[in-house]
């Protein structure tokens, strides 16, 4: 029996602990470089005098080294990996599983999540829609982690790499969003898209990392042989979709958005190295469909919400073009790189400024612009700072002509401005919504015999026939 009142101080735990950041690679890999310098008596500080009770009796009815190794696994999951902990309002407590993706939320171009709002400008319609997408990335995480431990549960092979990989890649897929997420998606950046700017980043993340997010970067463009990973984080099913619906209609408050993520995702397979859903969980995806298909009419495509976005754009519409024209704007040196026409070809500095810019380089710029001698750019910047936002009107037809003429000429009168300039305050557009798109992969079922059949073939038709459905409504804008 191993005696626990020696009063020694640990010489090597203590430093471990602590500088776990230093430590990389496999679980086991870990553990064994801790197992092969510290001693029994090394971990006597961590343990308070009722649990020594308790593994003394341990001790006793076990062999010395089982007992040591199985105590020194407990206390290292415990202290080394459990610690890292991130309080979640969704789910509880996300632990981070490995000290490589710890290694991967410490960089400064993951946390600059942190300052980009999950939902743009739908604050300025739900309160409460003020979350970042830091918060969904490490949602979206934890789902896949959900989801791989399910599907080894059920037979599925996944090598830790594999694992790791497929969590780095979720955590990683929304790295490139810019300045509120997808209100300014293209309008910055000349119509590149989110994904472009994710994988560029996650490529320069790899290179730092001397190749370690290679098998990542694979999975999230589809590349990898095994065609599920993929499918997790980006499909029709995936654990991006997952999560912003709950997150997105917890904060919003609105609850036809809210879904049983456990459920989901104990109802997922692998069936030939595809991604399906057991049939039995068939009402649950028509019930995550018919949510994200209310979540966007009610709170995405929200008509007040949508306007204050579509004014945020000719914002920046408008200090593009006055930076053509010779004017200046007062904003950071980054937003000015993307708002000037002088931007470099050469990528890395490309990435260098776009990594750099979040929401307060916009909102910095709107502040000081309210004051701004171009009347165009100080009333845009006004409506938004203010609240004060032009009156949209949505019809499921378009507006005539005649409607947008007459409107043009009462706003020119009104606020002075030329033929030219009302196209800023006066303006037109079209919404779509399709909760499931039949072009894209399909969502597969499977029944308890094996057989596979398309979603919609499983379905009652009238339950989903709504959902495939694309449906398109106009608006109108103009000021009250």
């Amino acid at each position: 029996m191993l005696d626990f009142t020696q009063d020694r101080q640990p010489v090597h735990t203590r430093h471990i602990f602590i500088e776990k950041n230093n430590v990389e690679g496999s679980f086991s890999d870990q553990f064994q470089c801790v197992r092969a310098i510290c001693t029994w008596t090394d971990l006597i500080p961590f343990f308070s005098k009722k649990w020594m009770c308790g593994c003394n009796r341990f001790i006793s009815s076990s062999t010395h080294n089982t007992c040591i190794d199985s105590i020194f696994v407990y206390l290292f999951k415990f202290y080394y990996l459990r610690l890292k902990n991130y309080n979640d309002p969704i789910y509880g407590f996300i632990s981070i599983p490995t000290p490589f993706i710890s290694t991967i939320i410490q960089e400064p171009v993951f946390q600059r999540l942190r300052r980009i709002q999950q939902m743009g400008l739908s604050h300025y319609v739900f309160n409460g829609a003020t979350h970042h997408r830091f918060a969904h990335a490490l949602g979206a995480m934890h789902l896949m982690r959900k989801t791989l431990d399910i599907l080894l549960t059920k037979g599925t092979p996944i090598s830790d790499s594999e694992r790791e990989a497929a969590m780095i890649a979720i955590l990683l897929h929304d790295l490139g969003h810019g300045p509120f997420s997808h209100a300014l998606e293209g309008i910055l950046t000349d119509n590149v898209s989110h994904e472009y700017w994710s994988l560029s980043l996650m490529k320069m993340l790899n290179e730092k990392h001397s190749g370690k997010l290679s098998l990542a970067i694979q999975m999230f463009e589809g590349r990898y042989k095994r065609s599920f990973f993929n499918q997790l984080i980006s499909s029709q099913l995936d654990m991006d979709r997952l999560d912003y619906l709950k997150r997105d209609s917890f904060y919003s408050g609105v609850t036809e958005g809210n879904i049983s993520t456990d459920r989901i995702i104990a109802m997922l397979r692998v069936h030939q190295d595809k991604l399906v859903v057991e049939e039995k969980g068939l009402y649950s995806i028509e019930k995550f469909l018919l949510a994200r298909r209310m979540m966007y009419w009610s709170v995405y495509l929200h008509k007040t919400s949508y306007v204050a976005e579509e004014v945020l754009k000719r914002i920046i519409l408008r200090a593009k073009e006055m930076l053509q024209q010779g004017e200046t704007i007062r904003a950071s040196a980054d937003l000015l790189y993307f708002l000037s026409t002088s931007r470099s070809s050469e990528p890395k500095v490309e990435m260098k400024h776009y990594a750099a810019i979040d929401d307060v380089d916009v909102w910095s710029m709107i502040k000081a612009g309210v004051t701004h001698q171009d009347s165009v750019f100080s009333n845009l910047c006004e409506m938004v700072l203010s609240r004060r936002l032009p009156k949209i009107e949505v019809s499921n037809e378009s507006f005539s002509s005649e409607f947008l003429d007459k409107q043009k000429n009462i706003a020119m009168t009104d606020l002075g401005l030329s033929p030219q300039e009302i196209s800023y305050f006066v303006f037109d557009g079209k919404m779509k919504n399709m909760a499931y798109n039949l072009e894209q992969s399909p969502i597969i079922l499977i029944d308890k015999n094996g057989v596979t059949k398309e979603l919609l073939a499983g379905s009652d038709e009238s339950n989903l026939k709504m959902l495939t459905k694309a449906v398109t409504k106009y608006y109108c804008c103009y000021p009250k």
